[in-house]
């Protein structure tokens, strides 16, 4: 990749992406948002990439948007109301779009501060795992934003609407012991372990049939706002899919000789 903002390497089955702006807290800057593009689709048309694991350069994972950039208006913070609004569909709104329709498994080693956008840009990844120095925050209304990525969306999804309107309204900051009580977490360990652990994950999921587990994802995804007919509905059909794959059938066999001992 040209300008190296957003770095992309591949250990096996296992593809890593890093934020790479470690002197400005790996704020988002313009540049970053179409190399994190072409980033996630070298990763999901990789037939050997089975997950994907979201770092961050340096202490911080991501500081959201950079305050620089806001208080002179600049970059992606530049223009009128329109321009504006249009910056954000096909900009960070756009980043939103793409995870979403990212069907491999995204693991969020999350090394550092995961604040607005950035914690907006966790909140994408499937499975959190996070330092237990890092601190977290939706904290838009505090320099007097919302979040126009998605978040209120994102957070209400992984920690419930009653939290969410707690904290962004609040804009506070909390810690990563917190993180995980709400459930915003799956796993809070020691700094210099993160991205150990993150790989450890991805190499558990890595080793599972890749159709079933890159379907199953998408049913979560698809029916979670959905009710329960749409929710039967739509995995039957995928479940007719993954049925007919040589990953089922070779799984089915293994399973069968570990029980039988055949």
């Amino acid at each position: 990749m040209s300008q190296e903002e957003i770095l992309y390497e591949k250990d096996g089955a296992i593809a890593t992406i890093t934020l790479n702006r470690p002197d400005a807290r790996n704020a988002w800057s313009v540049a970053m948002l179409p190399q994190m593009h072409a980033a996630l689709e070298e990763a999901m048309s990789d037939k050997d990439v089975r997950a994907l694991i979201l770092t961050g350069a340096g202490k911080s994972f991501c500081a959201g948007g950079d305050l620089k950039s806001m208080r002179d208006r600049t970059g992606m913070f530049e223009g009128d109301t329109i321009e504006l609004r249009r910056k954000y569909e096909r900009g960070l709104q756009d980043i939103t779009r793409a995870f979403e329709r990212f069907e491999k498994p995204v693991i969020a080693a999350i090394n550092g501060a995961a604040i607005g956008a950035g914690l907006d840009l966790a909140l994408m990844c499937d499975v959190r795992i996070g330092s237990a120095r890092a601190k977290f925050g939706s904290t838009f209304a505090s320099v007097g934003l919302i979040p126009g990525d998605g978040g209120a969306f994102l957070l209400t999804r992984a920690v419930g609407f009653s939290r969410a309107v707690e904290l962004i309204l609040t804009a506070r900051v909390f810690d990563a012991e917190e993180a995980l009580s709400m459930g915003l977490l799956h796993a809070r360990v020691e700094p210099d372990q993160v991205l150990a652990i993150a790989k450890e994950r991805a190499e558990q999921i890595a080793a599972l049939p890749a159709p079933a587990v890159q379907m199953a994802k998408v049913a979560l995804y698809r029916t979670y706002t959905h009710d329960a007919e749409s929710a039967l509905q739509l995995t039957a059909a995928l479940q007719s899919l993954v049925q007919h794959t040589k990953e089922h059938s070779d799984a089915v066999e293994a399973m069968l000789a570990k029980i039988t001992g055949k």
